[in-house]
């Protein structure tokens, strides 16, 4: 899983990595003069006879390389952000809304047809080549987005609506995080970005749109019992079953899923009991209850969330 912002995989992040090389250049020149003059000045000191006109002449040969480099830093930056306003301009952009939670993120893909929305969580699938425009929102407090190889940071703030725009141009997989220091788990609120070529982007949005699937055994159809007639469905929420809790990730296609817990466990079965048995002692002060279940119960809760694909 790659997370660099030295490794662009599209237009924004290429953007942003040409500008910042811009800075260093400039920057770094100007600092290696700063040392050249100072090394100069300490060999020279007690040699010059003539140092008022040569400091003044110095000084104005710095006022002006000063002014150009400024010059050349405000025309790179301008360049830079036109550059970002009109990426993927004149294409139908995929639009999606991503709501920040403590500690998780709720991924809403939408469309002008209600029945097209696909709701999931810490997991981000997007076509290569075509524009996204996610929409950011915070339930509690002030989080942010960064996805390094994709775009910059853009902060999710309560009660108000920010954007971000993407344009993937390489498939891979990466992993994005909250970058604004937001509670106790704050280093545990990853997102894992999968970029794909559209047509297996399609075959994914489709299969999402599908309801969740019906258990076959018996230990699965226990497990079903389970989550939609007692505590989880309070939480979270399935399509096709009694369970539409909005508080909770939506646990439709959660075994289909790289991680549990916004990026904190990997999604194994023995992980996803272990979470559900004790969540505060892995992710402290997530809002997780620990769920009061016996071993055959977590088996078989785990047995029917691993159809979950």
């Amino acid at each position: 899983m790659n997370q660099s912002a030295l490794d662009p995989a599209g237009d924004h992040a290429a953007i942003i990595y040409q500008l910042f090389d811009v800075f260093l250049g400039i920057t770094g020149f100007f600092f290696f003069l700063v040392l050249l003059f100072l090394g100069w000045a300490i060999w020279r000191r007690d040699r010059d006879d003539d140092r008022e006109q040569k400091l003044r002449v110095g000084v104005a040969g710095w006022a002006a390389l000063i002014t150009i480099g400024l010059s050349v830093l405000t025309l790179g930056s301008y360049f830079a952000d036109r550059s970002l306003a009109f990426a993927g301009a004149g294409q139908k952009p995929l639009r999606i809304k991503m709501t920040a939670q403590q500690w998780w993120w709720e991924v809403e893909y939408q469309d002008d047809n209600p029945s097209k929305t696909v709701i999931t969580a810490n997991e981000l699938h997007l076509p290569a080549g075509r524009p996204v425009e996610i929409e950011l929102a915070s339930d509690d407090v002030i989080h942010s987005l960064w996805i390094p190889n994709l775009a910059g940071k853009q902060d999710l703030i309560p009660g108000r609506t920010t954007d971000l725009a993407l344009l993937p141009r390489q498939t891979g997989h990466f992993r994005a995080q909250c970058a604004e220091f937001c509670g106790l788990q704050h280093a545990h609120m990853a997102l894992d970005i999968l970029v794909e070529t559209p047509a297996r982007f399609a075959t994914w949005y489709g299969r999402s749109l599908q309801p969740a699937p019906v258990p076959v055994t018996d230990e699965q159809k226990r497990g079903y019992a389970i989550v939609t007639g007692r505590h989880c469905a309070g939480c979270h929420a399935i399509t096709g079953t009694p369970a539409f809790g909005t508080v909770g990730p939506d646990l439709t296609r959660i075994a289909s899923r790289a991680t549990l817990a916004a990026g904190e466990l990997p999604n194994v079965r023995s992980w996803l009991e272990r979470w559900i048995d004790e969540p505060q002692a892995i992710k402290p002060g997530s809002h997780m209850p620990r769920v009061p279940l016996d071993t055959d119960e977590l088996h078989a809760t785990s047995a029917y969330l691993e159809t979950l694909r």
